[in-house]
């Protein structure tokens, strides 16, 4: 099976094998959100994936 190269891209892996991703819903439509929210949503965000989909978008990375 081929990776999702185009979502992969979108991960990074941490030392400790964690997976971040930025948080969907920001890149438009900000002015109505306090400084707090828009703040919030620069943060990278855990994502938690099954071991199957781990492996198709990661397939290299040990995590």
């Amino acid at each position: 099976m081929k990776t999702n190269k185009s979502y992969t891209k979108r991960l990074k892996v941490t030392k400790n094998g964690k997976i971040l991703a930025r948080k969907p819903g920001q890149n438009h439509f900000n002015a109505r959100q306090t400084g707090q929210q828009r703040l919030r949503r620069k943060r990278l965000q855990i994502v938690q994936f099954a071991k199957k989909v781990t492996r198709r978008f990661l397939p290299n990375s040990g995590a």
